[in-house]
């Protein structure tokens, strides 16, 4: 595993770290649980691109009119 050092402010460090403990982890913990979401949700924004190339041709076959767009 690699290191790297941040800088925060430090009231912002304190205000996490006790939050972390609240929640039975470290603040080094977090944050790798963080990092890990990070590098996922940008794959999603991907995925969700090639989702909309392959549905741009899909038609509802008809336009619906703004009532029938907002029923419930």
């Amino acid at each position: 595993m690699k290191n790297i050092t941040l800088s925060a402010d430090e009231d912002l460090i304190e205000r996490v770290r006790l939050i972390a403990r609240e929640q039975g982890r470290t603040l080094n913990g977090a944050f790798r649980e963080w990092l890990a979401q990070f590098a996922r949700s940008s794959g999603d924004a991907q995925g969700f691109d090639a989702l909309m190339m392959r549905l741009q041709n899909v038609e509802a076959g008809r336009r619906f009119s703004r009532e029938e767009s907002n029923e419930r």
